[in-house]
């Protein structure tokens, strides 16, 4: 079975850095020969070597036990060794493959919705790349005669493959930030952990707890829930704002389903911006090469705190090979961060006889506990830290159940060949709501400048059938009036489709 064709077969293709699709179609029998395509390319890569352990983790969805069972199968048919490492953050398991020079895979399907799930695959030294998943695609496995019954499931009588759980990973991720942070340096700091249905909670509450703040759980939930730090659901807005209004809390924090995107709160309860916390937390770690995707918001260049910014598509591949180009030209430290708020790290970091060392993972943690210490150093509120700052704003949203071929052709009939015909044919849909278009990006989607200054972003998702929209503005209420007026546009391209 080749790869290419089971994702054609299965409905099941490759998003940022793995596998992802409906959890029906992920059975098991997809899910075993997704590993055994990766494991295969390994080892014959050169990048894995025969017998190699190969550590395993996943998020809290209802299906990632029994991908996660399905995994480790194809892991031993391939003669490696499963490392089972429980319900922990994918940076959690990614850094514990890095430090052990071993491959490593998170059942997630990060922020989108439980009838849904994922394999995030990584390379001894990291995330899988757009090269690596092309070899991925490449490869053609054998299925054990057998091993699934016409459903697509191990079948009955076959013994569980998922090794007891370890906390070798989990531990040494905590350790990882107890190490490097001073000990008691959020002493007196109140800290409301938005637990729901992340992987993180645990690791939240005990990393701040560790470094002296005051901890409360909030929001606990057994039921799956799909935060999205891009994004973020009203009634996650609500939640933070009436926990904010009690007092209680100097700072919310949170994160995804799989704990590689946070979510950042001052005492007023108004969760920060992905992109603004990137800056933030990149400003506080002396960061000076840093890389980010078209999306994220310009204040990254404005505000003249880094010596060099790239620019990169969407997804965390395209940070990664961006960042790898910054560290090449001798550039440090180099990190990047996605809009979504997660931050990647390139280089270690060096402060007062300590070393953070690199993650070039997407990471969340690292995040929440920067700018709360920030914020402490500073003697500010969180919510003032953005506040020196350019006073660029961001909002975005997406239409949901939108196929990715519709909207890809949607936008491809506005960008065409002819420079001068798409300025025509993009204004002619979106100047009468925002002015004349000064100039269009199709790094990523389309990026169009208008006159104003003003930004409005349309971009497929790559992980779902979604088409988002990303806006900029001088003000928190122009940019989200902008996004509402985009959302208007593309329904009706949505309305169109048929």
């Amino acid at each position: 079975m080749r790869i290419g064709d089971l994702m054609s077969e299965s409905g099941v293709g490759f998003g940022t850095s793995g596998a992802r699709g409906l959890a029906v179609a992920m059975t098991d029998r997809v899910c075993h020969a997704y590993t055994a395509g990766f494991l295969q390319y390994l080892l014959a890569a050169g990048a894995a070597t025969p017998g190699c352990e190969v550590a395993l983790a996943g998020d809290l969805r209802p299906s990632t036990g029994r991908i996660l069972a399905a995994c480790a199968r194809a892991v031993l048919d391939l003669g490696c060794r499963p490392r089972n490492f429980g319900r922990i953050p994918s940076p959690a398991v990614a850094a514990y493959g890095i430090a052990h020079g071993i491959p490593s895979l998170m059942v997630t399907g990060s922020h989108i919705p439980d009838d849904r799930n994922g394999i995030k695959f990584n390379l001894p030294t990291g995330e899988v790349l757009k090269a690596d998943e092309a070899g991925i695609r490449a490869q053609t496995v054998s299925l054990p005669a057998g091993l699934f019954d016409a459903d697509g499931m191990l079948a009955a009588g076959e013994p569980d493959a998922l090794p007891p759980e370890e906390p070798l990973a989990y531990d040494a991720y905590v350790r990882r930030y107890l190490d490097f942070f001073p000990a008691g340096c959020l002493a007196g700091l109140r800290v409301g952990v938005y637990e729901h249905s992340s992987v993180a909670r645990e690791v939240y509450r005990v990393v701040l707890e560790g470094l002296g703040a005051q901890v409360t759980r909030l929001g606990w939930s057994d039921r799956f829930i799909p935060v999205d730090t891009e994004a973020i659901r009203p009634e996650d807005v609500v939640l933070a704002r009436d926990w904010a209004a009690t007092g209680a809390f100097d700072a919310l924090v949170s994160a995804d389903g799989d704990g590689d995107r946070p979510l950042v709160a001052g005492a007023d309860g108004e969760w920060l911006r992905g992109d603004i916390a990137g800056i933030l937390c990149a400003r506080a770690l002396g960061v000076r090469g840093l890389v980010t995707p078209v999306s994220s918001n310009t204040a990254v260049e404005r505000c003249g705190a880094f010596a060099q910014v790239l620019r990169t598509r969407i997804g965390s591949p395209f940070v990664i090979e961006g960042m790898a180009q910054l560290s090449a030209h001798g550039l440090a430290p180099v990190a990047g961060y996605e809009a979504n708020g997660g931050f990647l790290l390139q280089t270690p970091i060096e402060r007062a006889g300590r070393t953070l060392a690199a993650l070039p993972t997407r990471d969340a943690v690292l995040v929440a506990v920067t700018i709360l210490l920030a914020a402490v150093a500073q003697g500010r509120p969180v919510a003032a830290l953005a506040a020196d700052l350019p006073a660029r704003f961001t909002y975005s949203d997406r239409i949901k159940d939108f196929p990715t071929q519709v909207s890809a052709a949607r936008l491809a009939a506005l960008t065409g060949n002819d420079a001068a015909g798409n300025l025509a044919a993009v204004a002619a849909v979106f100047a009468p709501a925002f002015g004349p278009v000064a100039g269009l990006d199709d790094t990523d989607g389309l990026r169009i400048t208008f006159a104003s200054g003003e930004i409005a972003h349309l971009r497929p998702s790559g992980n779902a059938p979604e088409l988002r929209a990303y806006t900029e503005a001088d003000s928190p209420a122009r940019a989200a009036q902008m996004n509402a007026i985009c959302m208007g546009i593309l329904a009706g391209w949505r309305g169109e489709r048929g």
